[in-house]
């Protein structure tokens, strides 16, 4: 059956009866607006945007792995501000005739990723379009601590990492040359293992800035060298490639360290920590804050590309 000939409350009626409310749902879909519980009072909330055949193709995932991939890019970033992501909020702009099966699956996704983290997809819109787009909007909760921002790095502070790096820029270069293995770097570019719970950890833990690795950890740490107008040099042999990895670059042609410093979409928290402080359980140790700009391998300017740009 096609989203046309179910109309569009038939369809909103099939979604929402797949969704299930999280502890912070207070009022889910149904309603003109929901409710979400923010006991701190204030609420941490983060957008982004999926156009098929520019984030997304369809012959390369199937739905529900579109659906934890959309919602991962969101939860993310909350994670990334040092909060607990509490809800969702997905609008879907698709064609008439694409199958109900295909919206059903990818709310299956949103879903499944969202209750990771225990929070919920509580509304959202839907709209017919030639392009198939998925915006999601996360929202979450700080639990009385600050934010942790992209400006408060300081010369002095060491830079840790949380989860891994270069997975889902292999798997898509590998999809991109028609091939479907290696399996782990595929299934890690259709559903990422964000390790969302560094994010709250490394707050707790007195971190002074911090970004989660959607574009390319060179870039991304860029942001925050810019913002926080200090310079941060990596340790080149903290950057390990994977045997898998390597094979399929030897394989393929390219150099393996590109996915891993220029490659995004693994979602990876990376975070500056006072030098005086054990890192907390699960980071490490990739390089340092220091006076200057920009950031640096071994103290030069890495030659390859720093990461995705949207409008390349």
């Amino acid at each position: 059956m096609s989203v046309a000939r179910a109309g569009e409350f038939g369809l909103i009626a099939r979604v929402t009866a797949r969704l299930a409310s999280g502890h912070a749902t207070l009022l889910g879909p149904g309603d003109d607006a929901a409710v979400v519980h923010a006991p701190d009072g204030r609420v941490v909330a983060s957008t982004d945007v999926l156009v098929e055949g520019r984030h997304f193709r369809r012959d390369w995932a199937s739905a529900v792995d579109i659906g934890h991939r959309a919602a991962a890019a969101n939860l993310a970033d909350i994670a990334a501000m040092g909060a607990v992501p509490t809800a969702l909020l997905v609008a879907l702009c698709m064609p008439p005739d694409l199958e109900v099966q295909w919206t059903e699956e990818l709310a299956d996704g949103l879903a499944a990723e969202a209750a990771r983290v225990g929070a919920s997809v509580v509304g959202g819109d839907m709209s017919a379009s030639p392009t198939l787009t998925i915006a999601v909007t996360a929202l979450g909760d700080l639990g009385g601590r600050a934010p942790v921002v992209r400006s408060g790095a300081r010369a002095g502070d060491v830079v840790a990492l949380a989860g891994r790096l270069g997975y889902a820029a292999a798997g898509y270069t590998v999809l991109s040359r028609g091939f479907r293995t290696p399996k782990v770097l595929v299934e890690a570019y259709r559903r990422p293992e964000v390790p969302y719970g560094a994010g709250p950890q490394a707050a707790r833990h007195g971190a002074t800035a911090m970004i989660d690795v959607s574009d390319g950890l060179l870039a991304d740490l860029g942001h925050v060298a810019a913002a926080s107008r200090v310079g941060i040099d990596l340790l080149g042999a903290a950057f390990e490639v994977p045997d898998q990895m390597r094979d399929a670059a030897h394989a393929l042609g390219v150099d393996p360290l590109g996915w891993v410093l220029g490659g995004g979409d693994d979602h990876a928290i990376v975070a500056a920590f006072p030098e005086d402080l054990p890192l907390p359980t699960g980071f490490r140790l990739i390089g340092h804050v220091v006076h200057g700009a920009g950031v640096t391998v071994d103290g030069r300017t890495y030659k390859g590309a720093a990461g995705w740009d949207h409008f390349r």
